[in-house]
């Protein structure tokens, strides 16, 4: 195996135990701050704020990444933050869904500073490995994170005695202590072996600025609308609690499923986007598109588990082969900020997007579908366009 191979299963194998941590709180995210109090419109709003924290404020690391090009210092902070905020979420008491969402806000942050550093040490490594494959390798290995953990608290919540599902939820939050400290370890590790990532890809021989071509602008249109009508999990968690369609305990399977799914879309839409350009990004957000439809009108198990499966391809597709075409768009001294750019215009839609959704969620859910579903064809469109188009 290659340094940079090595490098790249490295990262994925610190990103399986993050995922562990923050992937099995997001399985029960949407329950865990209804039971705390919060509303329908809340959870959208804080969800969609926590995104727009999360992304919005990475073009400002991105930018300070490219300046300082001190990758490892913000890669080791943001996980820091973010592997430490879920365990805290077990502090929470009844009625404290305002600590709640402080707290997932804290997280969101850790992610902020964390993925544009992050995504430019990967991109390093993946221009000698080929991006498409490089991103689904980790996205991959990200995702049998996101896997095994909402498994490790359907199996903590099946062997509690009590008959009080919020105190179960906090048990689960406070065992996701151990996977968070893994990360950290694993991570120090991988640091002091690859200190200087930046050294796979080899310097150009003169510098060229970051700047907006019209192809980059248009993609970025896409990533919005793509966005927008991408409702976050945990309105869906939520929605699938207060109908019943499913018990508490059987929650973290079926995000455990919609993160299988993503790793499986991930790994094939990788291999495809290398061999296909970004025509496969239509194929990806096309599948996604219809999710809303039968995870919030279908009204049954069967159709709750399509929608999910069908949420997991776009997440899929989210988490490779996007970032994926980044690589492909901008050059590596200004990288970090073609990264920011990218993750704070996800951010900001993803944020206008989850508050609206969850606003009409409490108006009408078919309405709700609609936009969800018009936006996702309005981004294949914008990609289906950009590929026609493309030099």
């Amino acid at each position: 195996m290659s340094a940079a191979m090595t490098f790249i299963v490295l990262f994925g194998v610190v990103s399986l135990f993050s995922d562990m941590t923050h992937e099995s709180a997001n399985s029960i995210r949407g329950a865990f701050l209804s039971l705390a109090g919060a509303s329908a419109a809340v959870i959208g709003f804080v969800s969609g704020l926590g995104e727009l924290v999360g992304y919005g404020l990475r073009y400002v690391f991105g930018w300070l990444t490219d300046r300082t090009r001190r990758y490892w210092p913000m890669v080791l902070l943001g996980y820091a933050l973010d592997v430490a905020a879920v365990p805290a979420l077990a502090l929470v008491g009844r009625h404290g869904w305002v600590l709640a969402c402080a707290l997932l806000i804290v997280q969101r942050m850790g992610k902020a500073i964390k993925k544009p550093a992050k995504d430019t040490v990967l991109s390093f490594a993946a221009s000698r490995e080929g991006a498409g494959k490089s991103f689904a390798i980790q996205e991959l290995l990200d995702q049998i994170g996101a896997v095994l953990g909402p498994l490790l608290l359907y199996l903590i919540m099946l062997f509690q005695r009590r008959d009080d599902t919020f105190s179960d939820y906090r048990t689960c939050f406070a065992f996701l202590a151990i996977p968070g400290a893994v990360t950290l370890l694993l991570l120090w590790l991988t640091y002091k072996r690859f200190p200087h990532p930046e050294d796979f890809e080899p310097e150009p021989k003169e510098y060229i600025p970051f700047k907006l071509s019209k192809h980059f602008v248009l993609y970025i249109l896409g990533i919005c609308l793509f966005a927008f009508g991408f409702a976050d999990y945990s309105l869906i968690v939520m929605h699938f609690s207060r109908q019943h369609l499913v018990t508490a305990t059987v929650l973290p399977l079926l995000y455990a499923l919609a993160m299988l799914t993503d790793a499986v879309s991930a790994l094939v839409f990788g291999w495809l986007f290398d061999r296909h350009a970004r025509m496969s990004l239509v194929v990806s957000t096309l599948l996604a598109a219809p999710f809303s439809v039968f995870a919030f009108l279908g009204g049954n198990v069967r159709c709750a588990v399509i929608g999910v499966v069908l949420w997991g391809i776009g997440m899929g597709a989210q988490e490779s082969i996007l970032k994926a075409a980044v690589a492909t768009m901008v050059p590596k001294r200004s990288r970090a900020m073609g990264y920011g750019i990218f993750e704070c215009c996800f951010g900001v839609a993803w944020f206008l997007g989850s508050w609206l959704l969850g606003v009409l969620y409490d108006q009408s859910l078919v309405a709700m579908a609609v936009v969800s579903v018009v936006a996702q064809l309005l981004a294949a469109s914008s990609f289906g366009w950009k590929v026609a188009r493309a030099d």
